[in-house]
């Protein structure tokens, strides 16, 4: 892993800034941006309290996370809005947990589980308006890092090597100039892609018990077990116990995955380079089924009825400039078929509920994919003026995070499909 981020690192100081000075001692000297960790020790981030107060303003989009008639809404880094969406024509912002790096969320039978940097914290839902902090399990997720929000690398000498991860962790970034030194025989030999990453294709809807994330979620259920995808390591927590535990050791799945899908026995993750599957027949030992290529570009992927929907979109570390819609046969897991692939914008989450796909490109795009060869040609309604960020459809309710606002959707009707009501978000 050190040395593709090294060679990431060097990648886009070429992109960006170039190569400064080759040395006859077979190495570069390269500048470049780069970000430098900001640090705050384990002690001074674990004595802050954990509070729940009223309704507070949406300043940014973030995942989202529906069960039990109300709306879970990460604000990154800060905590987690609660929307009352038992209405969703009239939907009502009703609290707020105040939680320091959070990304993800989740929920099952009552119990709201939450990332806060390298630990995993989880909330009593018996009042939903009102979550009540139970517990931390600490250092769950040794090696999480807070988003970065510009399109240049970290140093993982600092971030993994020069610092003690038992006394500090990493709540920032610093974007700065250097020049580093790079071994060319060290940044361009790499033996150390692990098989899953390298492998080529031949090697979640679901009851109120658990809550419904969106298509950008690194959160997912299965069973009585939550996985998470974080700086390319899947882990698995068991959530029947009183308090959650983590059953197995970390599996490097690679691939710089971001999202993770639960469809059948199967884990569906979206990484840069292509749609990764897992079986999770035996929960405690995920088993690689398969991987398949796409353009480097960032995606989610959701499935319905062996077949899987991935949007591709450019921008930040994905590096390309491709945005595609990609529809593939996931009926055998262990070689997955491409359909078709269309051109889009710049796509983003996306749902499918009952063969109504939705998709946040251009505002907001609402597909009859019953037929994927058609899909362009069955377009049922197009939302334009808004950035929709992530998707969760849900009884005939499509609710869409987008830059400006929380807004709701009524498709009872495919042919009268109508917005029914908008929380702002941000300014507006």
């Amino acid at each position: 892993m050190k040395k593709i981020l090294l060679f990431a690192a060097v990648i886009m100081a070429t992109v960006f800034t170039g190569c400064k000075d080759s040395g006859y001692d077979g190495t570069d000297v390269v500048e470049l941006m780069e970000n430098e960790p900001v640090f705050m020790s384990v002690k001074e981030f674990r004595s802050k309290a954990i509070k729940t107060k009223s309704a507070q303003p949406i300043k940014e989009q973030g995942k989202i996370c529906f069960y039990d008639g109300y709306l879970y809404i990460s604000e990154p880094g800060e905590g987690i809005h609660i929307i009352d969406n038992r209405n969703p024509r009239s939907p009502k912002a009703v609290g707020f947990v105040e939680l320091e790096g959070n990304t993800d969320i989740s929920v099952r039978n009552d119990r709201l589980y939450a990332d806060s940097y390298v630990d995993l914290l989880w909330f009593d839902l018996a009042d939903p308006k009102n979550p009540g902090y139970v517990n931390r399990l600490e250092n769950a997720f040794e090696y999480a890092l807070p988003p970065i929000d510009n399109e240049y690398w970290y140093d993982y000498e600092e971030c993994f090597v020069n610092t003690n991860r038992n006394e500090n962790i990493i709540v920032g970034w610093t974007l700065k100039k250097r020049k580093k030194t790079y071994d060319r025989s060290y940044l361009y030999t790499d033996n150390s892609l692990s098989t899953s990453w390298m492998a080529s294709a031949d090697a979640s809807g679901g009851s109120m018990g658990q809550g419904v994330n969106g298509s950008m979620s690194r959160f997912s259920l299965y069973k009585d077990y939550l996985y998470t995808v974080i700086s390319n390591n899947m882990s698995i927590f068991d959530l029947s116990l009183e308090k959650p535990e983590k059953v197995a050791e970390d599996i490097y799945v690679g691939g710089d995955v971001e999202t993770i899908f639960s469809y059948g026995e199967n884990m569906f993750m979206g990484t840069p380079r292509g749609m990764m599957i897992y079986s999770v027949k035996d929960p405690l030992k995920p088993e690689y089924m398969s991987m398949i290529w796409h353009a480097w570009g960032c995606d989610p992927v959701v499935v319905e009825n062996d077949i899987a929907y991935v949007t591709v979109h450019s921008g930040n570390l994905c590096g390309q400039n491709t945005n595609e819609l990609i529809v593939i046969d996931v009926s055998d897991v262990r070689k997955p078929a491409p359909i078709v692939s269309y051109t889009m914008k710049k796509p983003k989450g996306l749902g499918i509920d009952n063969g109504t796909l939705f998709v946040c490109d251009d505002g907001l795009k609402i597909f009859d994919a019953t037929k994927p060869l058609e899909i362009m040609a069955n377009q049922l309604v197009h939302y334009q003026g808004m950035e929709g960020y992530d998707v969760i459809p849900y009884k005939n309710v499509l609710m869409m995070i987008a830059e400006d606002g929380l807004y709701q959707y009524d498709y009872s009707d495919p042919e009268k499909i109508s917005q029914i009501s908008k929380i702002n978000i941000g300014r507006n």
